[in-house]
Parts: C-alpha cells; sequence; structure tokens
C-alpha cells in the first residue's frame, strides 16, 4: 500500500512538472491527432461567445466584424416612417380633385376635336384657305411653350389651386373673341390663350393622376374624359351647324361653361392641396436651386427620358390632331363625301380613343405598357394605311375609329411610364416639357399637313401620319425597359 502511494505522488509530480515547463516554453501549434477524412473540412471549430448583459460600443478596442450579428443591420439610423402614396379616397378631397381634372380633360377634348369639324366652316365665313386656317394651331402650340416655361414659376408661387384656376380664366378671355366672331388675326391670338390653359390642364393633371395609387388606371380616367369631351365635341358642332344652323362660332359657349365650373372647382378642391402633403412630398417638390425657366427646361431636355418622351409625345399627338383635324377635309375633297354626314367621322375616331383609353388601359398595365405600346402604335400604322388604300367612304370611317381605338391607351400608359422613371423633383418641370412638345407636334403637323393639302392635295394626310407612328415606334425602342424587383 505504501509503494502504491509513492508511485501515485511522483507521477503527479512530474505531470505538474511538465506542466510548468509549458508554461514557461514559447507556444507551438498543438500536434493534430484527428485526421481529416473528409474535404473542406474546417481547420478548427470556435464556439460562439454568449454575450454578456453588457455590449461594449464598437470601437477601436472592439471593432465591428463582418460575422456580427448587427452588421446585418445598416450601420447608419434609418427613418421607419415610409411615405404613404395618396390614393384617390385618402386625403377625402383627393376624390373632388379627381372628379375637377377629368371635368377640364373633358372641356380639353372638345375643344381639340371640334376643330376639324368647324374647319370647312371657318373657311367659309373668313373665305380663307387651308394654310391660314392652319394658324389656329400654331397658335395653340405657342400657348403650351409659353405654359411651359412659365408653369413652374407658377406653381411654385402661386400653388397648384391658383395655378390651375389661371389656366382656366385665360381660356375663358380666348374664347370670348372667338364667340364674338372676332377678325381672324386676333382668333389666332385668342388660341394662345386657349393653349396656355389647355397645357396647365394636361400638365397638372397629369401630374395629380400619376402621383396617386394605382396611377395607370386613374391616368387613364383623365384621358378616357379627353376622350369623351373629342366624342362629343365634334357631334355637337357638326350637329349645330348642320342641323340648328347657327354660326360655327357658338359651338365655343360650351367648353366656356366648362372653364367657368373648372375654375370654381379648381380653387375649392385644391385650395389646401399643399397643406395635405406630406413634408418628404413638399420638400422634393420644391426647386434646389434657383434657376431659370429656361435653363429648367433646358436641363430636363438633358435627361434622357424627358428628350425620348417628348419626341414620342410630340410625333403621338401631331398624329392625333392631324387625323382629327385633317380626316373631314379629305374625305370631302378626295373621297367625295357629304359634309353633313362625314363631319361625324371625327367623332368616331374620338370615341374610339375613348374606349381604348377607358377599356384597354388595365389590360396595358397587366400586359406590360412597353410591349402593349408597341402592338398598339403598329396596328394604328397598318389602319392608317387602310385609309390611304381603300376609295370608300364607310371602309374609312371604320378604319379610322380602329385608329383611334388603337391609339386612346397610349398616352395613359407613356405618361405612367415617364412619371415612374421621373425623379420627383423633376416630375412638373419633366412634364410640362413633355406636354409642351407634345403641343408642338399637335400644331406642327397639322400646320404642315394644311400647307401641303393646299399645296398638292389632302391625301398628303396619310403620309404624315404613317412617318410619325414610324417615329414613335424608333423613340419607344430607345426609352429603356423597366427591371423589376423581387424584393
Amino acid at each position: 500500500m505504501a509503494s502504491m502511494l509513492h508511485n501515485f505522488v511522483d507521477v503527479d509530480q512530474s505531470k505538474a512538472a511538465d506542466h510548468h515547463d509549458e508554461g514557461t516554453r514559447a507556444l507551438t501549434e498543438p500536434a493534430k491527432v484527428l485526421s481529416r477524412t473528409y474535404p473542406g473540412a474546417p481547420e478548427s471549430i470556435e464556439l460562439p461567445r454568449i454575450p454578456s448583459h453588457h455590449v461594449e460600443p464598437p470601437g477601436p478596442a472592439n471593432p465591428r466584424r463582418e460575422t456580427d450579428l448587427e452588421m446585418s443591420r445598416p450601420s447608419t439610423p434609418v427613418d421607419i416612417t415610409a411615405e404613404t402614396v395618396p390614393s384617390v379616397w385618402d386625403p377625402y378631397m383627393n376624390r373632388f380633385r379627381l372628379l375637377v381634372v377629368c371635368a377640364f380633360s373633358l372641356g380639353n377634348g372638345m375643344v381639340d376635336s371640334a376643330a376639324g369639324a368647324l374647319i370647312p366652316y371657318m373657311e367659309k365665313y373668313y373665305d380663307i384657305e387651308y394654310g391660314v386656317v392652319s394658324l389656329i394651331f400654331v397658335g395653340q402650340s405657342l400657348g403650351f411653350i409659353l405654359s411651359a416655361v412659365l408653369l413652374e414659376t407658377s406653381r411654385a408661387k402661386l400653388g397648384r389651386a391658383k395655378t390651375i384656376a389661371l389656366g382656366q380664366a385665360l381660356m375663358i378671355l380666348g374664347y370670348i373673341p372667338l364667340i364674338c366672331n372676332a377678325p381672324w388675326v386676333v382668333n389666332v391670338l385668342s388660341f394662345i390663350l386657349i393653349g396656355y390653359g389647355l397645357a396647365v390642364n394636361v400638365a397638372m393633371g397629369n401630374i395629380f393622376c400619376g402621383g396617386l395609387q394605382n396611377s395607370t388606371f386613374h391616368l387613364g380616367l383623365l384621358h378616357g374624359s379627353y376622350g369623351i369631351g373629342g366624342t362629343t365635341g365634334p357631334l355637337i358642332a357638326t350637329a349645330m351647324m348642320t342641323i340648328a344652323q347657327t354660326i360655327w362660332s357658338r359651338f365655343y359657349l360650351i367648353p366656356l361653361g366648362f372653364a367657368v365650373f373648372t375654375l370654381g372647382g379648381s380653387l375649392w378642391s385644391f385650395w389646401n392641396f399643399e397643406k395635405e402633403q406630406s413634408p418628404a412630398a413638399r420638400a422634393a417638390e420644391s426647386p434646389a436651386v434657383t434657376e431659370s425657366v429656361i435653363l429648367g427646361m433646358a436641363r430636363a431636355l438633358k435627361t434622357r427620358i424627358v428628350l425620348l418622351g417628348a419626341l414620342f409625345i410630340f410625333a403621338y399627338q401631331g398624329a392625333e390632331v392631324s387625323i382629327s383635324g385633317w380626316v373631314i377635309s379629305f374625305l370631302i375633297n378626295a373621297r367625295g363625301g357629304d359634309p353633313s354626314t362625314v363631319g361625324y367621322v371625327s367623332s368616331g375616331f374620338w370615341a374610339g380613343i375613348t374606349l381604348g383609353r377607358f377599356l384597354l388601359s388595365g389590360p396595358a398595365k397587366r400586359i406590360g405598357e412597353k410591349r402593349f405600346v408597341y402592338f398598339s402604335t403598329i396596328m394604328a400604322l397598318l389602319f392608317q394605311a387602310l385609309v390611304w388604300a381603300v376609295p370608300n367612304v364607310v371602309t374609312n370611317a371604320v378604319a379610322v375609329s380602329i385608329v383611334g381605338l388603337m391609339l386612346g391607351p397610349i398616352y395613359p400608359c407613356c405618361a405612367a411610364v415617364f412619371m415612374r422613371k421621373l425623379a420627383r423633383s423633376e416630375r412638373l418641370s419633366g412634364m410640362a416639357t413633355i406636354s409642351a412638345f407634345g403641343s408642338l407636334g399637335g400644331a406642327m403637323a397639322p400646320f404642315v399637313t394644311g400647307l401641303l393639302a393646299q399645296a398638292v392635295g389632302t391625301f398628303v394626310l396619310h403620309p404624315i401620319v404613317i412617318f410619325l407612328f414610324l417615329v414613335m415606334l424608333l423613340c419607344w425602342w430607345a426609352i429603356p425597359a423597366e427591371v423589376k424587383r423581387d424584393e
């Protein structure tokens, strides 16, 4: 027994000596006693340390590592309050604002579409030719350009309510000389005021509807209202000329009434618009720097989407207004149509636009605006070629209506795409610039059509419109496709 205890003490002392020697010699890598039996095995396994209740802040002594849990969060504070996109029901007044913008869009459509039905009567009353009567499109275009120059300044200083109301007031002043049968030069100048008001309506309506939830649908309502006005305008104008036997200028009493209504409605519904906006929305719409409006438009055109959008809408409205303005003259002179009946063909064209905007804007969003605009433009081009090729009034009338159906959803689809691609601070100047170019196209194309029609014949309408459709396709191809995120 004594010998066993002696041996145990000797072994324990030897282990203590070995432990003492390990503490004094340099540390070396321990021998690997386990062989790796599978590829990619880790060199060592370290269990995570359980943190104590006191967490040291990161710093030089405690650096933040890639594997730390907190690295999954942003290193900078994040504002967790997300901005809510307004809907047509919230704020409460938005439902009335939508009604007002649709009402003045309807009036816009009546004014734009009725010109085609009234042009033959204007020519007869003033004893003027195609080239001279086309000056009304030039005057309206100048008003659009003037609006593009002044709109952002007006909105910043007056607010939306007074800006829209100012546009309606100028339209009222423009209608008065037309109703009073003023000299032709005065009428052309009156269309400058009318064009200014139309441009304000288009820009402010697009921005308001484009900023709502489900913007493509509400833009479809806005431009569908324009189509309703476009459909009823030629119907009323032709009926007043042929059935009631009134003078052409009395038609403008109707859009005058719409302008008076929307003047009061815009002041009432948009009066507190800025107060109801979120601080982020107000800050984003405020210009960051003070610059001239001309420089602002030039800066907007440097943005690719604004430049391509301006060229696209230039061609679109040029084709739309050229068809609306000159198809009746073409049917009378080239197809031998009766003015009392072919005057309704323009209504068929605008009825097609209306149905297209109300019925096809929703499917266009589901299919994809990019793809749908390609389809609509190509179909419009084919049916326009049919109008040119087939010498039959009935066939031409049906084909023109289908052209309108295909053109209808294009504008709301494009406006939705442009609004999504523009930053909030760029939307007002960008959409105003695009609208101004659209009006310029809506003036230059029918003006050139009128000059050429006077020289060689009204058939020039078709090659001009087909060329504009090709320009639309080229511009739309150059606009980059939207990348959908899977977040």
